[in-house]
């Protein structure tokens, strides 16, 4: 019997399609969605002061939004008027067929943020994940949401990181493309996980890692249209 043939590698755009509106804003997602080529969105959730799930990259809102205010010290709803929509809004807005990688950003995400995901996209979305470089917060979405897929977020593949990955029961490393080479990948693949690559903006390099067999690849600028 022949071996199946590897699913194509998944394009996802980082932070949505931010060269025509604000990263993780809703319409930058949307918008990314709609683009021929991208099969779905990257994007990034920390939580507000009263506990609720929103998208913003950054502690603060100085870079994006031009507020000299963290995220930690206003409302969901005080954030919604500076144009950061929740995770909530977000799950409702995107075509259900747009593969999500949900990144965690900081500590302290557990019962709100898995009650969000779960009520967005179900208890085992089949075109869904949750990612973070935080360790706790990929612990608490193994006890809270068990049937969504994980990504551990990394610099690198060695041996460490490949350890955390699997310790945590995540299904891929989504790691710094750079990091990617042949060597690398076989490492990953005997560890049994998959490797996801961020964030590329040359369509050149995004088909070398597909001929490579990376499973999904964070893509922003000229990337996005490649």
């Amino acid at each position: 019997m022949s071996p199946a043939t590897p699913a194509p590698m998944l394009r996802i755009a980082h932070r949505g399609d931010w060269r025509l509106a604000p990263e993780n804003s809703l319409e930058a997602l949307v918008l990314a969605a709609g683009i021929d080529g991208v099969d779905g969105v990257e994007f990034d959730v920390r939580l507000s002061r009263d506990g609720v799930p929103v998208l913003l990259h950054d502690e603060t809102l100085e870079r994006v939004q031009g507020r000299d205010a963290a995220v930690a010290e206003l409302t969901a709803s005080e954030l919604r008027g500076a144009g950061i929509p929740s995770l909530a809004e977000v799950l409702a807005a995107l075509p259900k067929e747009t593969f999500l990688d949900v990144e965690l950003k900081g500590a302290g995400h557990g019962a709100a943020t898995a009650d969000v995901l779960r009520a967005g996209r179900g208890k085992a979305p089949k075109g869904a994940v949750v990612s973070s470089f935080d360790l706790v917060s990929l612990a608490a979405m193994k006890e809270l949401v068990p049937g969504w897929p994980r990504w551990l977020n990394a610099v690198d593949l060695g041996a460490a990181t490949l350890a955390t990955a699997t310790g945590l029961g995540c299904r891929a490393v989504a790691v710094q493309w750079k990091a990617i080479t042949p060597a690398s990948l076989k490492s990953a693949r005997a560890a049994g996980l998959d490797v996801a690559a961020w964030t590329l903006t040359r369509p050149p390099s995004v088909e070398r890692l597909a001929g490579l067999g990376v499973i999904a690849c964070c893509i922003e600028g000229a990337a996005l249209d490649g």
